[in-house]
């Protein structure tokens, strides 16, 4: 207690540090502290007791000990001022000291191997990733995320598949067809670039969902530790944020797991964008919780602010409030509204509303509502009693609401009523369409019988977002690079069906599941349609062959095969002593299967699993003479 006196005692003697009530202003002394004040250093420095206590003599050098110093003001009530007495009782701290008070802290993103995406091809064998947390250093992840060479290209259209020619492309040389690409899909983003950059209209994905469990839309695993999950999602979100347009719009669909974190780290990334959460409710059944049945899920929509780019939502005819064009109860009169009251024009034998009159002149009387003329019937706002009263809509503006008119006939009346088949979107979507079971899961198996997905998305939860953002933009570019099992472009295609439209897709999908399952289920889609097409594209694999064969392997044995054909044919990392693996071999094989597999991923140069634009000449890689004039084609290169 002496020690508190002793201070503030001191700190007295300096009538800055003082109120008007004689209290020393804490705050003022802080910042004197942290900015290492030499006023504040010599008044402690005068008392022998304070000297003492907050200063370091080394080789004669008195050293300030600002920690201590702050620390003791922080965690002491002594100096009982009103603005500082609560002011840091709770709050994020490191080492006791408050996050506010230091200059080191800072959020980063390290470049794990999460870019590389190793896995489990099976969600069901529950193993864990054998690579996820190898660290690349800079200069390897620029050469990992050059553009790719691009093999296998097939097209697809309503009388099934063809040869790949050459790629479609618009006056501005873009192309236009729709795509399939196969491969890793970050790298796919980062070949995309120089093709798509600033001109994707929308990126709707549904990515894993961390959930540690099957209630994942994928079937690669799901399992992400939290930290490895956000890099995961960052490293790809960032890639994809330069392919969309200055109009662009992003949707990640989510669940409750990683939603807050999800949200967080969108915010940080698209700091110049609006981000709204909605809620879908896709499971009205439920999914058992220790607590709670969940019957919901998350989309977060992500634009540029102060935009109106969310259109407005179609209402079903079913759902459409009607109510009279005439207006009724106070100031409903002819006389309130002298331009509100005009004839509606009728076809008589349709009921179709097909123009609107001018208005009638004040000494002119109507005391009737509808006047036969030939084959057209002309309606005023007269009610029942023949008393003249006015439209909803003046007739300057009456024509902009023509498309949510109707007459109606009931028993000899007829009437003129208005409903809107629009509205704003909500934030909680509820429609018994977006079931994930009966328009998911159903819905693909009647188009490709025995797929292994177990939660697709309802294709019309998916049809909503997508015509959300481009239901009025029939030329739009729409971008998935979570593809999963194909329902972004499936909701693509029906949009199109519907309206005429001529949206393209682009889908991006590393799984071997895109031959099997996407691209089926899109093909099939196209021959109900009989209409559109798509190119089927694939990232040229290289040591990825290999990691893929590594995954893959049952036992050691299988391993030591791989091991044997690695090093006659791979790209091994420029560190590998092939002579001390050879030394090792006894320490390799005391390792367990998976430590096995780990090991020998960790041999493999990362910036060689698949083939760079830059070695499509190098005859190391063996590119074919199509797969050259493919890769050209699409970068449109010259040479």
């Amino acid at each position: 207690m002496k020690l508190y006196q002793t201070l503030e005692s001191q700190l007295k003697k300096e009538p800055n540090y003082v109120s008007d009530n004689d209290e020393v202003k804490k705050w003022v002394v802080l910042n004197k502290a942290q900015n290492f004040d030499e006023e504040l250093i010599g008044l402690l420095l005068d008392d022998s007791e304070l000297k003492e206590k907050f200063f370091t003599n080394i080789k004669d050098v008195l050293i300030f000990n600002q920690n201590l110093f702050i620390q003791f003001l922080e965690q002491k009530n002594y100096l009982n001022d009103s603005y500082t007495q609560f002011k840091n009782k709770v709050g994020l701290s490191v080492d006791g000291k408050y996050l506010k008070q230091r200059n080191e802290v800072a959020l980063v993103w390290p470049f794990k191997d999460c870019i590389l995406e190793g896995g489990q091809s099976r969600e069901e064998d529950k193993r864990d990733e054998i690579f996820f947390n190898e660290t690349l250093a800079q200069d390897e992840i620029t050469q990992l995320l050059d553009p790719k060479v691009l093999t296998n290209a097939k097209k697809f259209d309503k009388d099934g598949e063809k040869d790949f020619d050459q790629f479609n492309r618009n006056e501005n040389g873009t192309i236009t067809d729709n795509l399939i690409i196969k491969g890793n899909n970050l790298l796919a983003l980062h070949s995309l670039k120089k093709e798509f950059a600033g001109k994707v209209k929308l990126i709707y994905i549904d990515p894993p969902y961390n959930t540690g469990g099957m209630g994942d839309t994928f079937t690669y695993n799901n399992n992400f530790k939290r930290s490895t999950w956000l890099t995961f999602m960052y490293n790809r979100l960032e890639a994809a944020k330069s392919l969309l347009s200055k109009d662009g719009v992003l949707i990640v669909a989510i669940d409750e797991n990683e939603q807050p974190h999800l949200g967080v780290l969108l915010k940080d990334l698209f700091q110049d964008y609006e981000v709204h959460c909605i809620t879908i409710v896709h499971n009205p059944r439920g999914v058992q919780g220790t607590n709670f049945s969940y019957t919901h899920e998350y989309a977060f929509f992500v634009f540029p602010a102060k935009q109106k780019l969310i259109q407005n939502r179609k209402i079903e005819e079913k759902d459409i409030d009607w109510r009279g064009l005439r207006d009724n109860g106070g100031e409903s009169l002819r006389t309130d509204a002298k331009n509100c009251f005009y004839p509606i024009i009728v076809d008589k034998s349709t009921l179709e509303i097909i123009d609107f009159g001018s208005i009638v002149p004040e000494n002119i009387s109507i005391n009737k509502r509808v006047i036969e003329n030939e084959n057209q019937l002309f309606i005023y706002p007269v009610d029942n009693e023949g008393i003249e009263r006015k439209w909803r809509y003046a007739r300057q503006s009456i024509d902009e609401v023509k498309n949510l008119l109707r007459c109606n006939k009931v028993k000899d009346t007829y009437d003129v009523k208005i409903g809107k088949d629009f509205g704003q979107y909500r934030t909680v979507w509820i429609d018994s369409r977006y079931d994930s079971n009966e328009y998911g899961k159903k819905m693909i198996n009647s188009l490709v019988p025995n797929n292994p997905f177990s939660y697709p998305k309802s294709l019309w939860n998916v049809y909503d977002c997508i015509y959300a953002v481009v239901g009025k933009d029939k030329e739009a570019i729409i971008l998935d690079y979570h593809a999963g099992s194909g329902t972004t472009a499936h909701a693509v295609l029906e949009l199109n069906k519907r309206d005429g439209g001529n949206r393209k897709f682009i889908l991006c999908e590393q799984m071997d599941y895109i031959e099997t399952v996407t691209t089926k289920r899109i093909q099939k889609v196209i021959e109900q349609n009989h209409s559109d097409s798509f190119t089927y594209l694939e990232l040229k694999k290289y040591n990825q062959t290999f990691i893929e064969k590594i995954e893959e392997a049952e036992n050691s044995e299988s391993l030591l095969q791989i091991w044997e054909e690695m090093k006659t044919k791979s790209f091994l990392n420029y560190n590998v002593d092939l002579k001390k693996q050879e030394e090792h071999f006894e320490d390799f094989k005391a390792l367990n299967l998976n430590e096995q597999k780990q090991h020998l991923c960790e041999l493999l140069n990362k910036n060689q699993l698949y083939v760079n634009l830059s070695s499509l000449n190098d005859e190391n890689f063996e590119c074919t003479p199509e797969e050259k004039q493919l890769t050209k084609e699409f970068y449109q290169l010259k040479n």
